[in-house]
């Protein structure tokens, strides 16, 4: 079992930042694939960046140039640096992580995070 436990959300005016972490617990030794994705009302759930065990990350279009995603093994933690905020940005955060163990692949999620950009 992995737990995944996220912080660093709130409510923030356009144009500011945030940055949201991820600590995992638990069997991490096999985690692969960690990533963030976010929901927003009325929209599926949706990725946001991925970064594998070796540093390779990708993002959503909509986030490009704005937010980086980053991974710290020694802590077993996983950062989502978010700059220059807009309204459409709001959402609920999740962090995810995969692991393979013994041919089968596992996910897991965190509880979520609420991330609000208004005025």
């Amino acid at each position: 079992q992995v737990q995944l436990v996220e912080s660093g959300g709130g409510l923030v005016q356009p144009g500011e930042s945030l940055r949201l972490s991820c600590v995992a617990s638990g069997s991490i030794k096999s985690i692969n694939t960690m990533a963030w994705y976010r929901q927003a009302p009325g929209k599926e759930r949706a990725v946001v960046a991925t970064i594998t065990s070796g540093g390779s990350t990708n993002y959503a279009d909509s986030v490009k140039g704005r937010f980086t995603i980053s991974r710290d093994n020694a802590k077993n933690t996983v950062y989502l640096q978010m700059n220059s905020l807009n309204p459409e940005d709001t959402a609920v955060y999740y962090c995810y992580a995969s692991l393979v163990r013994s041919g089968v692949l596992y996910d897991y999620w965190g509880q979520g995070i609420q991330v609000t950009v208004s005025s």
